[in-house]
């Protein structure tokens, strides 16, 4: 097995773009690929098959390698839930919060239990792609990096490294990095990788020739320009230029400090007639033809936030008026008249009081729920899956939102009470038919949902990432070391 890792110049240089965009061409190429990330950091996660959570980026390179997300792909993932503080899901399970220090000091067992997965590896797959985080470099952290050099160091892999020119100061990111890299480090590299850029790529026509004197022997392998029809999902949520997306009838996200898989806002951009917004005013509720509150990874504390910023009074009398108000997993439970968790199982502690929207409570307890479900709805199903601590339940009956298949079981799940619904399944929009549903519920007349559902469009996007990849970059060092 070869092992190429993606590494980068900082957080957010694009990093999973272009892991993702070497699972699609590598499958291409008819090479048995498979991703991998030691260590995550991310509130948007995916349940696997059997029942693990592990981060979303990686269950999107698994889709782009055509293989079945898996937890070997993301062994450890953490799930922050305060500025400190986060969940650790070990193997897809998840093993309780910790302060940041706390983990540090399991990191020789945790180094053990990522090259044990490494290891396992070795006879499944041709190539492995490991993707990095932040930067490789970070000196304060060296001793305890197991995600950025100590993988590459384990296989006796290679690397590329990504330099985000969108951001300014390109040249500083690629020289600054190899500069501070040992030097043994350094031979394991193929070159680099200018990512995002934007305008006429003639003007800025060779620049190995202005990084040569500060980075030599550096290679630059290419410029990649921007392409935001080609980014199926950003790794922690949204980049700033997905805060506002699309033009029609306003359909409101609120955006909440600890909100979790903000990729179910994804699949509207490829509809016609509608415009989704992230929002954190009360005014910016006045036109919303309607209003999605996304998952939480502190429900509580995210509920709290609600009512100080007013949003929760504002969010109640857009229901009032019949303006459609759709909960998303913590969503949901926010709905309600109550959420408990007087031990704090979940993030903050308490009992608070919910928006009253629906008639049900719910309550945390140190199991989590992670399952993929088949979803249907006006005859198509699709897969979509749960990923939460608390149990809702109802005081009065209300009608259940629809019926999804659990392990060949049908039962239903959800509820719709007059203008408010609430769902615990990430990937609930995935299906042109819900979007379908909710736009006519909005009176959104010039809404035109797109035919594919959002998993089919995927797999169009993967093949065109590699596509451009290939086309932009100069991969004969990646081919004589992966012997193609």
């Amino acid at each position: 097995m070869k092992a190429l890792s993606v590494l980068g110049t900082c957080s957010g240089a694009g990093k999973s773009w272009v892991a993702t965009a070497f699972c699609a061409w590598l499958r291409g190429q008819g090479v048995r690929v498979a991703p991998f990330k030691a260590q995550n950091m991310s509130n948007n996660a995916w349940a696997t098959a059997d029942g693990g959570e592990i981060a979303r980026s990686q269950a999107v390179q698994a889709e782009a390698c055509g293989l079945e997300p898996t937890p070997e792909m993301n062994p450890i993932l953490l799930k922050p839930t305060s500025i400190s503080g986060s969940q650790l899901v070990l193997h897809g399970k998840a093993q309780g919060h910790f302060a940041a220090m706390e983990y540090y000091r399991n990191f020789d067992r945790l180094w053990r239990e990522v090259t044990d997965v490494l290891d396992g590896w070795r006879d499944r797959c041709d190539v492995l792609v490991l993707e990095g985080a932040g930067s490789p470099v970070e000196l304060n952290l060296l001793d305890r990096d197991l995600v950025n050099l100590r993988p590459i160091r384990h296989l006796d892999g290679r690397w590329v490294l990504v330099g985000d020119i969108d951001r300014g100061g390109i040249y500083a990111q690629l020289a600054g990095t190899w500069n501070l890299m040992d030097p043994d480090d350094r031979r394991r590299g193929l070159g680099a990788i200018v990512n995002r850029f934007r305008g006429d790529l003639r003007l800025f026509p060779d620049p190995e020739t202005y990084l040569a004197p500060h980075a030599p022997g550096f290679r630059v392998l290419g410029t990649v320009p921007l392409r935001r029809d080609l980014q199926p999902e950003e790794e922690d949520g949204l980049v700033a230029s997905d805060e506002d997306r699309g033009s029609g009838e306003l359909i409101a996200w609120l955006r909440l400090p600890h909100a979790a898989n903000l990729t179910d806002c994804q699949p509207w951009w490829s509809d016609e007639g509608v415009r989704t917004r992230w929002v954190a005013l009360p005014a910016d509720l006045a036109n919303a033809r309607a209003i999605v509150i996304p998952g939480s990874k502190n429900t509580i504390a995210d509920l709290r936030w609600l009512k100080a910023t007013g949003l929760a009074p504002a969010v109640v009398a857009a229901a009032g008026r019949g303006v459609p108000v759709i909960g998303l997993c913590g969503g949901y439970q926010m709905l309600g008249e109550d959420v408990c968790d007087p031990a704090g199982i979940a993030g903050d502690a308490g009992d608070e009081p919910g928006l009253g929207l629906l008639p049900s409570r719910t309550t945390f307890s140190p199991e989590k729920i992670v399952r993929q479900v088949t979803a249907s709805c006006d005859g198509r199903q699709w897969t979509a899956y749960e990923i939460h601590m608390g149990r809702t339940e109802f005081r009065t009956p209300v009608e259940s939102l629809h019926i999804v298949h659990d392990g060949g079981v049908a039962r239903p799940e959800g509820a719709r009470h007059g203008a408010v619904w609430g769902t615990y399944l990430h990937g609930w929009f995935e299906a042109p038919e819900v979007r379908r549903r909710v736009a006519a519920a909005a009176g959104m007349a010039g809404h035109r949902a797109h035919p594919l559902p959002w998993a089919e469009q995927r797999q169009a996007v993967y093949t065109a990432m590699a596509a451009h990849l290939a086309a932009h970059l100069d991969l004969d060092p990646v081919r004589r070391y992966l012997k193609l």
